[in-house]
């Protein structure tokens, strides 16, 4: 009996409607000689620290173990896992159905972590069973039946496996260790914060504190542009002034920032006649639009309707899932196989049935272009985000579902139309010894821009100049005589650039290259795939807004306080993407099948060793770290851990010395002793002060005992009976009563 095991409920039940599905059972679709069940996506989960420390860690009320420097860093020896809580019942339904099956088919997602999700689940019931793997990116029924008539060895795609696995648990060295390690080290320096610590997390953060850095300390520099109407026998055109490389005036970045020469430069022209020094005239053609990246498909998204990356992954993903429109969303791959080519018939035949509206488009499309999007060499493992077969109905979809469906519509029946065709006209004016530049943009054919309205698509490729006049040139030849009708000084300020926003900071991991200054590693990050995984990135990016490192202002994200006091806290080699990079491409080794997985680990336990040793050393205070001024001399108290239980005193002990009680972790004052008019001390007869006491671990319960008020010259404690002083009995205080005086 052969068993599928899918990823999730939705291909398995893709699955199971190919093969002839006689009903839905507890777990798993029954199709009469096969078996398809399902995960819920991982399954397992690595054990946390506690785990690998040993019985001698004092525990907490909460039941997790203390955290102690002297515990890390915390290396595994055995890496551990465990069911996932809301897994285990749908854990066991595999585990039944492996006992009767003969052949499993692996049908996980075609990615990394797909092939680690099921791959983790055999090996956690131990099978030995032959496995086939099942690799497909959509589930409508064509792309289904292609994958069940294709089925591949699982051997060949271990690697990716263990490349996901290897990921997780470098990741989880990072997190665990330096989350714990820089935590302590705030407190020490008095932050009461917990601080966590990623891979991708803490570079994504540090490019929202780089970049509201750079906009708080940006100068606006004043400058003047020159725009000059020039007239010609043939018409009339506008043209830009080109600044001498000896001009007065001139900044080091080539602007003009005196007031004067700008308004001398103005008149000096003005009314005079010049020529043309130089003409040139090319046609041009302009790219299709690639397929969609679940990054470029999300900004264009953001930008357009205005969505947040977690809505467009969403509706990304019950297009694919639940409505079949559309293929995998989780790529990163703009490039589509050539082999698909084939199906675009039938796929422009399944969206004119869908999209009735773009009827007359889809009859002009040309099935037989064959555009630079379709190319073997570019893919990775999922091509773009492009249509299915599949004959749905936009009734089904929400406007939200149909504005994205739109967009990705649109950039497939792009590639059926003819190249986009225009003339791209320069030329060159010189007039009083000046030169002036103007250029123009003459549409020959519109090409797969009709389906634009004849306007650039956001994934244009085209690699003109955007400042490029878009105006109609007159018919020109070199020499010819024109008239400077007017100049006109135009007043321009430099711009901060934008505060991010969730859409752009997701491009920016994805493009982080573009972010590095190193040659060296600019290049490595350019050959990376990025900062974190299509699947991912929003994830990462909501998680710094839960955390309290970022907080949205309008639509843009802006890091608090405390983020930026985390990035200042943190080393280069934490807050760079280049860890990313150096990790990315020894998996994508391991990927292949020919990288060393534990040359892989060595180097990650080597960096944890020595990014825990410098986190160790010394204490340090992060701002908004929650750290509380002392109420007598306004300095920082810290929070410590004496004898009798946690208590805060001032930094600056010689000097101040005062101290605050502990309460939940924050300081509070101490209560005013409340001296006894009734119970008196049997030696000096001053009042008694009841004391709580603080259970030790020789005590089942904790004492409360009373003290003299005339202490520290009278010493004396009781005991406490029933909330009474014990007078028979008096002694001076020891370690056994369970708090000092």
């Amino acid at each position: 009996m052969r068993l599928y095991i899918a990823e999730k409920p939705s291909v398995a039940q893709a699955i199971a409607n190919e093969l002839g599905s006689r009903g839905k059972r507890e777990g798993h679709f029954d199709c009469g000689d096969s078996l398809v069940t399902w995960c819920r996506g991982h399954m397992l989960e690595l054990l946390k620290p506690d785990a690998y420390l040993g019985s001698d860690v004092p525990t907490q009320s909460n039941g997790n173990k203390l955290w102690r420097a002297e515990d890390l860093p915390i290396i595994p020896g055995e890496w551990l896992s465990m069911p996932q809580e809301d897994s285990k019942q749908q854990l066991a339904v595999i585990g039944r159905l492996l006992k009767t099956a003969t052949e499993v088919v692996h049908a996980g997602d075609p990615d990394r972590e797909g092939q680690l999700i099921v791959d983790a689940v055999l090996k956690w019931f131990k099978s030995t069973l032959p496995v086939l793997r099942y690799w497909v990116s959509a589930i409508d029924a064509v792309s289904v039946q292609r994958g069940l008539a294709s089925l591949k060895d699982n051997h060949a795609y271990r690697g990716w496996g263990h490349a996901a696995e290897q990921r997780s648990r470098a990741d989880w060295l990072i997190g665990m260790n330096l989350s714990r390690a820089y935590t302590l080290r705030a407190r020490r320096g008095g932050s009461q914060v917990l601080l966590t610590i990623g891979r991708v997390q803490t570079p994504t953060l540090a490019l929202v504190v780089q970049r509201d850095r750079t906009i708080a300390s940006f100068k606006p520099v004043n400058f003047h542009a020159l725009k000059a109407s020039f007239s010609h026998v043939n018409g009339s055109f506008t043209a830009r002034w080109n600044p001498a490389e000896d001009q007065v005036g001139i900044d080091p970045e080539g602007r003009l920032v005196d007031t004067a020469v700008a308004e001398a430069m103005a008149k000096k022209v003005s009314g005079q006649t010049g020529s043309i020094r130089s003409h040139e005239q090319e046609l041009k053609e302009e790219r299709h639009p690639r397929a969609f990246s679940l990054s470029s498909l999300t900004l264009l998204a953001s930008n357009t309707y205005g969505y947040k990356a977690t809505d467009v992954l969403s509706i990304c993903q019950a297009l694919y899932e639940t409505h079949k429109l559309t293929s995998y969303p989780r790529t990163d791959c703009p490039f589509l196989p050539e082999s698909q080519h084939a199906d675009a018939p039938r796929v422009l035949a399944a969206l004119k049935k869908v999209n009735q509206h773009l009827a007359k488009h889809v009859d002009l499309a040309d099935a037989t272009i064959k555009s630079a999007t379709w190319n073997d060499k570019k893919i990775t493992a999922h091509h773009g985000i492009i249509p299915t077969m599949h004959e749905g109905s936009l009734a089904s979809l929400s406007a939200e579902d149909r504005n994205v469906y739109g967009l990705i519509v649109r950039s497939y029946l792009a590639q059926f139309f003819p190249l986009h065709e225009f003339l791209r006209t320069k030329i060159e004016v010189v007039v009083a010894g000046e030169s002036f530049s103007a250029s123009g943009k003459v549409v020959v054919k519109a090409g797969w821009k009709a389906l634009y309205g004849g306007e650039a698509s956001e994934q244009s490729t085209d690699d003109d100049p955007a400042e490029d006049q878009a105006q109609n040139l007159p018919a020109i030849r070199n020499e010819d005589e024109v008239s400077c009708i007017a100049c006109e000084r135009i007043d321009r300020k430099t711009k901060a650039p934008p505060h991010y926003t969730d859409a752009t900071l997701g491009n920016a991991m994805a493009q982080i290259h573009l972010h590095v200054q190193d040659p060296a590693h600019r290049k490595m990050l350019r050959e990376s795939d990025g900062m974190g995984t299509e699947a991912t990135r929003a994830a990462i990016v909501a998680d710094l807004g839960r955390r309290g490192y970022v907080e949205t202002k309008g639509k843009f994200l802006v890091h608090t306080k405390l983020g930026g006091g985390l990035i200042d806290a943190v080393p280069e080699i934490i807050r760079s993407p280049l860890l990313t990079a150096l990790y990315e491409r020894m998996l994508k080794e391991i990927e292949g099948g020919h990288g060393d997985v534990g040359g892989f680990q060595a180097r990650q336990e080597k960096l944890i060793r020595e990014e825990v040793a410098r986190a160790n050393d010394g204490a340090l205070r992060i701002a908004g770290g929650g750290t509380s001024p002392c109420p007598k001399c306004s300095k920082d108290m810290r929070r410590i851990k004496g004898e009798n239980g946690f208590f805060w005193s001032c930094i600056d002990r010689e000097a101040c010395k005062h101290t605050m009680d502990d309460k939940a972790g924050k300081p509070v004052a101490r209560q005013a002793a409340v001296i006894s008019d009734v119970h008196k001390c049997t030696a000096c007869g001053k009042g008694l002060v009841r004391r709580k006491g603080v259970k030790k671990a020789w005590q089942k319960t904790a004492r409360d005992w009373w003290g003299c008020s005339g202490f520290p010259a009278c010493k004396l404690i009781y005991g406490d009976s029933g909330g009474k002083p014990d007078l028979a009995q008096s002694r001076t205080p020891s370690a056994q009563d369970g708090a000092a005086i």
